[in-house]
């Protein structure tokens, strides 16, 4: 099995979709070295590239494309590449994990080279694409062309099934490497240090890019008339987009910079409780993240989080966008005994073991591309003499 991945968010990029591409495809390589004999070709759109940059890699190659604003021409380009430096006949599956220009490219080149594609939906290409008038027609086109479409929560593969009759997604769940992501002593002792700006109060911790879809506005307000704001210090590490907000509504807190992932473990443990208050979003990795430390959350009932949550088992959850909803869960997070919060932090520990594992996401992958490999092999094996004669070679294998 020999995939084309094009992706617009891989490492040295920062963030969730970046962090998740990266780790499914690690795991992909790992669980289907063996028996698949997989290899990854990856085509990254990086903005730092300012040209095409290829190199080999343990899993097969990584393929460093510029994004031009020109969609076209960088698509044309990397074509001509793919024709002039690839083996296109080895490649048995091209995968578009989200973003614009995967989202144009893979149906085309999934069609040139008469493979199946799978799109992999992480939570933002259908929350904008499908309101965006310039972004719909890309969104649909992938969806319809599809083999096969994951998406990463429930409530996203019911929108993609209503709105196209006949597709099914599969509802795989990120996942998080339990092996890797652990406190370590110092962890804990500098969580300690850390815990120590909250002058006693309880942590609210909130983590990644704090932007508007996120709700960072919404619930800074909620919090500043929940009547127990001076009982909680807000904890925020990441991008803020509305960093005026906090000290207009008089809100306690400490921001921290951008870190680097596993700079992240003592932030999370200093938090009482991990706040992720969206108004739309996919399965974010903070949701796992915090889960995986014991954290309970206090969260709206969107994305991963109506998918793995319960109110009162491991999180205070309300309606997104609900205010007084919102305003209630404060309270009764403020309510909460230090035992019940312990409760339901080793609670949703359990439950992140049990349903994110990042072997079992990697395994649901690859059990999508072997049965999507099947059955193109099937309909290539059925499929009659469509009646064009032999190919006539081109003027590269002519020369050869």
């Amino acid at each position: 099995m020999r995939l084309l991945v094009l992706t617009e968010t891989y490492p040295p990029d920062r963030g969730g979709m970046s962090e998740s591409c990266d780790r499914i495809l690690r795991g992909l390589a790992r669980e289907g070295l063996v028996l698949d004999h997989l290899s990854l070709d990856v085509v990254h759109f990086d903005r730092r590239a300012s040209r095409f940059e290829r190199r080999i890699t343990s899993a097969g190659s990584l393929l460093r494309v510029p994004p031009e604003a020109d969609a076209s021409h960088v698509l044309n380009l990397l074509w001509n590449e793919l024709e002039r430096d690839g083996d296109l006949q080895a490649i048995t599956h091209v995968v578009a994990f989200g973003g614009h220009l995967p989202l144009l490219g893979g149906p085309v080149f999934a069609a040139w080279m008469n493979k199946p594609l799978v799109t992999l939906i992480r939570g933002n290409e259908l929350d904008a694409g499908v309101f965006d008038p310039r972004r719909r027609g890309v969104l649909d086109d992938a969806l319809r062309r599809s083999a096969a479409v994951c998406t990463v929560t429930t409530s996203h593969a019911e929108k993609i099934a209503a709105l196209h009759e006949g597709i099914t997604p599969h509802v795989i769940a990120n996942g998080i490497d339990f092996d890797l992501w652990e406190a370590t002593e110092a962890d804990i002792a500098r969580a300690a240090k850390i815990a120590e700006v909250a002058a006693g109060k309880r942590i609210l911790g909130l983590f990644g890019h704090l932007k508007n879809k996120k709700g960072l506005p919404f619930f800074v307000e909620a919090l500043a008339r929940s009547g127990v704001a001076e009982e909680f210090h807000l904890l925020l590490c990441g991008e803020v987009e509305s960093p005026g907000l906090l000290e207009a509504e008089g809100v306690s807190h400490t921001v921290f910079p951008v870190m680097d992932r596993y700079a992240l473990i003592p932030i999370y443990l200093t938090t009482d409780l991990v706040v992720v208050p969206s108004h739309y979003d996919g399965f974010p990795n903070v949701l796992i993240e915090a889960m995986a430390l014991a954290r309970p959350l206090l969260a709206s009932t969107t994305g991963g989080m109506r998918d793995v949550l319960t109110d009162g088992g491991d999180a205070f959850l309300f309606a997104p966008g609900d205010v007084h909803a919102c305003r209630d869960a404060i309270r009764r997070a403020a309510r909460a005994s230090g035992e019940e919060l312990r409760r339901m932090g080793n609670a949703a520990e359990s439950v992140a073991r049990a349903r994110c594992d990042a072997r079992v996401e990697s395994s649901r992958y690859l059990e999508v591309l072997r049965h999507t490999q099947e059955a193109a092999d099937a309909k290539r094996d059925s499929r009659p003499d469509a009646g064009f004669g032999p190919r006539e070679l081109s003027w590269r294998e002519r020369r050869r």
